[in-house]
């Protein structure tokens, strides 16, 4: 997000220090109303205009020498485009993908026709494409993909699975369809993340899982964070937050809280800490110093 470029660079200047193993950069489909004419049909017009993924993730790995991880999402693409896309990431050396779902913004839930419905079709692609195989058998292509796919864990399942087993069970079919690892939604509570970790590997799921932490740093995410993204939060973090007085104080606790939960899980031996920055560094910073 931001107006020009260097807002990202702003915002990335200060993790640099410690030498980050990736930065993933979300993909959104342009947010698209629709309103119906008074002849019946349906016209579409872009309510907000975002910069291309692509772009971003190259100028990102090319100004820091660090690996990017562009998120691919099936809503808003067609395959095709989903197709173009990869096409312009390799090209451009970077050969890690997230492979998600992704979220409807439209206000008539409209889908793109030939868009993927779920996320392992997507990773079917993905994994397609790096054995040489193309939406159209027509196609000729020189250039041979080796993508890396990771793809996103519950520890508290998905809000659409009926229960956490269900949740595992898709979970396996996209590793088993060639997905490389996961990555976890943000949690609290790290029990969440080792019985999560536990039901996985025996269920036969493998993969490297890496946690997903977000600090929290304002008082109605005790509301809009259990709302948006379906997780619990705990009540010695719930309490400690309600004591506070200003947004400094709440900053404070969530930066405090997440470096617990960092320093159990970096002891614990997980493949890395990925932190939800949601575009704002400081709060990690901190966070990263006190955990190295």
């Amino acid at each position: 997000k931001g107006k020009k470029i260097n807002d990202l660079f702003d915002v990335l200047d200060p993790l640099m220090d410690f030498n980050p193993a990736f930065i993933d950069v979300t993909y959104h489909p342009e947010e698209m109303v629709y309103k119906r004419r008074a002849d019946g049909l349906i016209e579409e017009a872009p309510l907000r205009k975002r910069p291309g993924t692509v772009g971003i993730s190259a100028a990102i790995k090319y100004k820091y020498n660090v690996e990017t991880v562009p998120h691919i999402v099936c809503v808003g693409f067609t395959k095709e485009e989903t197709e173009d896309a990869l096409f312009s990431l390799y090209y451009q050396g970077i050969d890690n993908v997230m492979v998600l779902k992704g979220d409807s913004k439209n206000s008539l839930n409209i889908d793109k026709l030939n868009q993927h419905k779920y996320a392992s079709g997507l990773v079917e692609q993905v994994y397609n494409m790096n054995k040489g195989s193309f939406l159209h058998e027509e196609t000729i292509n020189e250039m041979e993909t080796d993508f890396c796919i990771g793809v996103a864990g519950y520890p508290e399942k998905h809000f659409e699975a009926p229960n956490l087993n269900t949740d595992l069970k898709w979970l396996k079919n996209k590793v088993e369809l060639g997905a490389d690892y996961i990555v976890t939604q943000m949690f609290f509570d790290n029990k969440k993340y080792f019985q999560f970790v536990d039901k996985c590997r025996k269920a036969g799921i493998t993969v490297p899982i890496i946690p997903g932490l977000k600090p929290l740093d304002a008082k109605h995410q005790l509301k809009s964070i259990p709302s948006r993204f379906y997780v619990d939060l705990p009540d010695d973090l719930v309490r400690e937050v309600e004591k506070c007085k200003t947004s400094a104080d709440v900053k404070k606790v969530g930066e405090e809280w997440c470096i617990l939960q960092s320093r159990e899980l970096k002891e614990a031996g997980v493949p890395s800490l990925h932190y939800y920055t949601m575009s704002k560094s400081d709060s990690v910073v901190k966070i990263a110093n006190a955990v190295l």
